[in-house]
């Protein structure tokens, strides 16, 4: 038990203490003017309530990511709840906050449109690639789980509703309504609402597994981890032998650093009336979603009574979401269970249709394609369908590049950030160093996955370090060129 509440206890430190150093490097202005007061426009740029902002942000970062994700992560052990924690406080709040200060001081535009101003055109086309195809990724992942969750419910056993297939076309039609109205219509309405459902539905299950799991984390355990001569899981070794690097950097990305986030970021900057709250509602959220996936790793290393061996068989079965099912189920009973379990499939909907929103405002600002409601459905309805045929495809594969994609998209968002701050002449190491161990772990993975090159997981470690090495000298050597502003 100690362990999670120390896990808890440095998530919220750091935002209490580190995130206003952070917020000092920014150079953000509560006097200026934010894109919503300069463009509003009734569609995309519309007043929000800083409070709203805060839980649709949650709500859109969230989604089935800090749930599915750890769950997977606690494979390896109790090592997940450190790089949950530190990567989220040093790595992904940071990531998440910059990508909202660089939005909203970009006019609300989305990444493609910013790394051109901060790097060149090719860049440019780079984020372009690669945000469009992870917001495929996540749109489709989050077509496709909870229509598998929902279809599955017991109680829908002989209807109509038990079949996925009617699910993914509901799902379908509902992304295309959020696509395409103002985000006033649906979004703002009811997704405070859903961010509240799962705030409430992550301390059910915290306090339910705290009181009744039969084998949380003790510090011994770490020890236990930390000296054995390989990765184990808590109870025993991997008999999968996944390496711990760089896959579980690549397993759990949702709740410690995601890409995917900082394409939700010119949602959000598009409707904040002030400046002064992009802290509390990028960094914020980031934070709250670290305590997501430490409560779902938490149910995947404790919640089994047979151990690593439960969990293992349980996903070897149905996926994560077999696992979600049974810990609802077992540890909030079945009214708890139910409502639980329909709230993980609500999740990642709220997050795959701002997905294609997200989408839909990429393509437009990298087009400068006119916000009429005639160009919104020419954009939607050719989006939705390619998504609906990417929907047949493997769900493990399609996740697999989707994670990929995810960490790869991190940690160009975390180099936008250092270069924001070396032209401010701030303290750009909040954001140089976390780049330069997602650039590590990004190409140890390349090297070693069966997606990229395939070579020897072997290799993974020595390439790490060699990147991590050179990536810090040459930080350090340009770092002395420039002057830089000391930390306040």
């Amino acid at each position: 038990m100690i362990i999670f509440f120390i896990c808890l206890t440095i998530l919220i430190m750091g935002y209490k203490f580190y995130s206003p150093f952070v917020e000092k490097q920014a150079g953000l202005d509560p006097t200026a003017d934010t894109p919503q007061k300069r463009f509003s426009e009734g569609v995309d740029y519309v007043a929000i309530h800083p409070v709203r902002a805060f839980l649709i942000q949650f709500l859109n970062i969230a989604g089935v990511g800090p749930i599915f994700g750890p769950i997977l992560g606690a494979l390896y052990g109790p090592v997940a709840l450190v790089w949950i924690v530190l990567g989220n406080v040093l790595g992904g709040a940071v990531h998440d906050f910059f990508s909202g200060v660089m939005s909203i001081k970009e006019d609300g535009k989305s990444l493609p449109e910013i790394a051109g101003h901060y790097y060149n055109v090719v860049f440019k086309g780079f984020m372009l690639v690669f945000t469009a195809m992870l917001l495929f990724f996540v749109g489709v992942v989050f077509i496709m789980s909870p229509a598998g969750l929902l279809s599955n419910l017991d109680f829908f056993e002989g209807t109509i509703l038990a079949n996925n297939t009617f699910w993914v076309l509901a799902i379908l039609a509902y992304y295309f309504l959020a696509t395409l109205l103002p985000i006033d219509k649906i979004i703002t309405k009811f997704y405070p609402i859903f961010g509240a459902l799962m705030i409430v539905m992550t301390v059910a299950i915290a306090i339910s597994l705290l009181i009744n799991a039969p084998h949380l984390p003790v510090p011994s355990d770490f020890l236990a981890y930390f000296e054995a001569d390989h990765a184990h899981d808590f109870l025993e070794p991997n008999s999968d032998g996944l390496p711990t690097w760089p896959l579980l950097f690549i397993t759990i990305t949702c709740g410690a650093i995601s890409g995917f986030h900082s394409t939700q970021a010119p949602i959000i900057a598009r409707c904040l009336t002030n400046e002064k709250y992009v802290r509390p509602v990028y960094y914020g959220a980031m934070m709250c979603e670290g305590i997501v996936g430490c409560v779902w790793a938490l149910a995947g290393i404790a919640a089994f009574p047979e151990g690593y061996a439960g969990l293992k068989a349980l996903l070897d079965q149905g996926g994560p979401g077999l696992v979600v099912n049974h810990v609802a189920n077992s540890y909030l009973g079945v009214f708890g269970g139910i409502m639980a379990i329909i709230a993980v499939a609500v999740f990642p909907i709220t997050s795959g249709d701002t997905a294609f929103r997200s989408l839909r405002l990429t393509v437009v600002d990298a087009f400068n394609i006119p916000q009429s409601l005639r160009n919104r459905l020419l954009l939607a309805v050719p989006i939705l369908t390619i998504a609906y045929f990417m929907t047949k495809l493997d769900f493990s594969l399609i996740w697999r590049y989707f994670a990929f994609s995810n960490m790869l998209l991190s940690t160009s968002v975390l180099w936008l950030a250092t270069k924001y701050l070396f032209d401010r002449g701030t303290f750009h190491w909040i954001a140089s160093v976390p780049a330069v161990i997602a650039t590590a772990v990004t190409l140890s993975y390349i090297a070693t996955a069966a997606i990229g090159l395939n070579l020897s997981s072997d290799l993974g470690k020595p390439i790490g370090a060699v990147v991590t090495v050179i990536g810090l000298i040459v930080l350090a050597i340009v770092h002395s060129k420039h002057k830089v502003k000391p930390a306040m």
